[in-house]
């Protein structure tokens, strides 16, 4: 393997904001004859999420298809509120910040998230986490969805580097492994130690003079 790394590529959720679709079932729940478990199972893996993450259906779309399947007694103003409040700030995501922040000095910093349009506009109002990327790659804006190796193609083709000076941090590992397929470097984020570790592995300066 060859090539320094130019590029830190993070993800979005559970690295720098932890979030918890179960939130929103919970309140969706008193709206509809569906349980929260059920809530969740139909919704947070279903093709609907997955098509409006893509960008391939609008907010209103998306709406529609909830109320229709769930039977949903909520009106489009009250559900948005609730389908956006699912995310939250740990310890560990704030640590996670002030590292990209100072990797900001050496390297050239990038953000890659399966992300839907609603919920990027209540993160980019409420929550400080874009301003410290030179690069920002949303799926409903590219229209493609992680672990789909296109996705990887477009972030390389933007970024302008070669594969290998990518280092990549998920919190899911077939995202990883994705990347690393087409030669992206990186690693399975489970905690602020161990991603410390990765980055010293792939000789990533963190702090001055390391």
């Amino acid at each position: 393997m060859s090539g320094a790394i130019k590029v830190v590529l993070f993800d979005l959720g559970k690295v720098l904001v932890d979030f918890d679709h179960r939130r929103a079932a919970e309140r969706i729940s008193f709206f509809c004859p569906k349980t929260a478990t059920e809530i969740y199972n139909l919704f947070f893996e279903s093709h609907a999420t997955i098509a409006f993450e893509a960008g391939k259906i609008s907010p209103e779309d998306f709406y529609q298809q909830v109320k229709q399947v769930l039977d949903l007694k909520l009106s489009y103003a009250s559900f948005i509120p609730i389908w956006n409040d699912i995310f939250f700030l740990s310890l560990k995501n704030r640590l996670v910040f002030k590292l990209v922040n100072t990797l900001r000095a050496k390297y050239k910093t990038a953000l890659l998230s399966n992300i839907n349009t609603l919920h990027y506009e209540y993160l980019k109002k409420n929550f400080p986490v874009f301003g410290v990327f030179d690069e920002i790659f949303l799926s409903f804006q590219l229209g493609l969805i992680k672990p789909d190796q296109e996705i990887y193609h477009k972030v390389i083709r933007k970024l302008n580097v070669s594969p290998q000076e990518i280092f990549y941090t998920d919190d899911r590992l077939d995202l990883v492994e994705s990347a690393k397929k087409l030669g992206i470097r990186g690693c399975v984020f489970t905690g602020l130690e161990q991603l410390i570790k990765d980055f010293q592995a792939a000789q990533v300066a963190f702090i001055d003079g390391e």
